[in-house]
């Protein structure tokens, strides 16, 4: 059995529920339980509080064992806070904030700032206690939700600041770099951290030891698909909402998976088991974005769909209107085209549970690049090139074209 202090060199930050959903595939997932049925509106609203809210009791894990809270209080200003990719919930500011970012008067190089910015809950994903010690507003304890990874911001009101976009992973925070600033951690520990980089993130690196980080998934548009990770492991949300949530945030509970050994248990108590219903129910209204007008041409797509569905075979397993054949199957690691990992890292699915691949839902494509479980296609001209030539399915360079602008619009 691994408990928290004992994985605290080897901590990593994904909330997949997603996904993703607890994340990360962070914080995000799917089940046919809800296909059918009209989510009761009070369930949802518990559901949203939980993802950007809940800790899970993770304190005992990013406070007393890592320690980032000594260095979030003294060493990280709002600026240091926007360039690892952390956002700040616009609607979350009073006036008097909102002025005084504007004139300049709230000082965003100073790490006091980020004490008031967690005190009014408008750093997204992280949870912090304030408290007033001599006199002064002072961070005594923090911890991180599902909302971290798999939510993002609309830059409204400044790069990095504005309204929630809740579902969208957020392919600009650098989970590593922020874990790397724990004064618990060793060198060694943080140079595996600090080689991660920005929207990646290992869900397994402190459970196996290997290192080979996964882009952080898109927590929207899972309402009917069951395989909701990358590997396909579970069959439901809860199962990866439950492995997120007690093996990477370091909540209350407990998780066991005898097909990749892992038994975790954290704390003696069960914050995660209850809340995992309502948590699915706002995940599941969370759909995938549709294409910003004007991002594609709407004749090249209409021609790039009949190559989808004939010479390159895309629908052979992108089937269905999620565009996935995840419900019915899953594919062994010879039948894809992002292997071999970069780096020399081990197979993905070699460390999960099924050893295989699930195919990924295709809503929404247009927003989250790059591309592939382990990032290594940089755009949508790269995936359409590489299956082309691993493929080796003959399609020609005007084939390729109308085949961009076609997934550019789902």
């Amino acid at each position: 059995m691994i408990c928290r202090h004992a994985m605290s060199e080897k901590l990593v930050v994904f909330c997949v529920v997603g996904v993703a959903a607890l994340l990360t595939a962070a914080c995000g997932g799917g089940t046919g339980a809800a296909e059918n049925s009209t989510p009761d509106p009070a369930v949802v609203a518990e559901g949203k509080q939980i993802f950007r809210f809940d800790t899970f009791g993770d304190e005992t894990q990013w406070t007393d064992t890592l320690r980032l809270h000594e260095v979030i209080r003294t060493a990280v200003d709002p600026t240091t806070a926007l360039s690892v990719g952390l956002k700040v919930d616009a609607d979350a500011l009073p006036a008097a904030v909102v002025q005084g970012i504007q004139n300049g008067s709230v000082d965003l190089k100073s790490p006091d700032t980020t004490v008031v910015l967690l005190k009014l809950d408008a750093v997204v994903g992280l949870k912090g206690t304030v408290e007033t010690i001599n006199g002064k507003d002072t961070l005594t304890r923090v911890g991180i939700t599902c909302a971290l990874c798999h939510s993002t911001v609309d830059d409204s009101f400044a790069p990095g600041i504005g309204k929630r976009l809740d579902g969208w992973p957020n392919r600009d925070l650098n989970p590593g770099a922020i874990i790397a600033l724990s004064p618990a951690l060793s060198t060694t520990a943080k140079a595996v951290y600090n080689s991660w980089g920005a929207g990646k993130y290992d869900p397994r690196f402190n459970q196996d030891g290997l290192n080979g980080p996964q882009v952080i998934p898109p927590a929207y548009g899972l309402d009917g698909i069951h395989r909701i990770t990358s590997t396909g492991d579970g069959e439901d949300l809860a199962y990866w909402n439950r492995y997120v949530g007690v093996t990477q945030m370091g909540g209350h509970g407990s998780f066991s998976e005898r097909r990749t050994g892992v038994n975790v248990t954290n704390g003696t108590d069960d914050l995660i088991t209850s809340k995992l219903p309502a948590l699915q129910a706002y995940q599941l209204t969370l759909q995938a974005p549709p294409p910003p007008a004007g991002s594609f041409d709407s004749v090249a797509a209409e021609r790039g769909s009949l190559v989808f569905e004939g010479p390159g075979t895309c629908a052979t397993c992108h089937s269905g209107t999620e565009f996935t054949d995840a419900n019915s199957r899953l594919h062994p690691a010879t039948d894809v085209v992002s292997e071999p990992e970069p780096g020399g890292a081990p197979s993905y699915a070699s460390r999960s549970a099924t050893k295989q691949y699930r195919t990924a839902p295709l809503r929404g494509l247009w927003q989250h690049a790059p591309y592939f479980h382990n990032g290594t296609a940089p755009t949508l001209e790269a995936i359409v090139q590489t299956y082309n030539a691993r493929k080796s399915l003959g399609l020609t360079d005007t084939q390729l074209a109308d085949l961009v602008q076609y997934l550019k619009s789902l």
